[in-house]
C-alpha cells in the first residue's frame, strides 16, 4: 500500500504542526499568567492600575509576536522548503 506523503513531507508536516501547537499553548499560559498577576497587583493597590495596565498591554504584544514569529517561521517551513 503506497502513502500519499513521503516520509520527509510527513516529517515537516509534523514539525510545523508542533511549532504552532506548542506557540499557542506557551501564548495562552503566559496571557492566562500574566492577566492573573495583573488582577492580583490591581487588587492590592489599585492605584498603580492605569500604569500596570500599560505594562501589561505591552507585555501582551511581545508575548504574542513571539507566536507569531513561530508561525511565520512554520509557515516558511511548510511553502518554501
Amino acid at each position: 500500500m503506497e502513502s500519499i506523503l513521503s516520509m520527509p513531507e510527513a516529517i515537516k508536516l509534523i514539525a510545523v504542526a508542533l511549532l504552532i501547537g506548542f506557540g499557542a499553548i506557551g501564548t495562552a499560559l503566559g496571557f492566562g499568567n500574566m492577566g492573573g498577576k495583573f488582577l492580583e497587583a490591581c487588587a492590592r493597590q489599585p492605584e498603580l492600575a492605569p500604569s500596570l495596565q500599560v505594562k501589561m498591554f505591552i507585555l501582551a504584544g511581545l508575548i504574542d509576536a513571539v507566536a507569531m514569529i513561530g508561525v511565520g517561521i512554520a509557515m516558511f517551513m511548510l511553502f518554501a522548503m
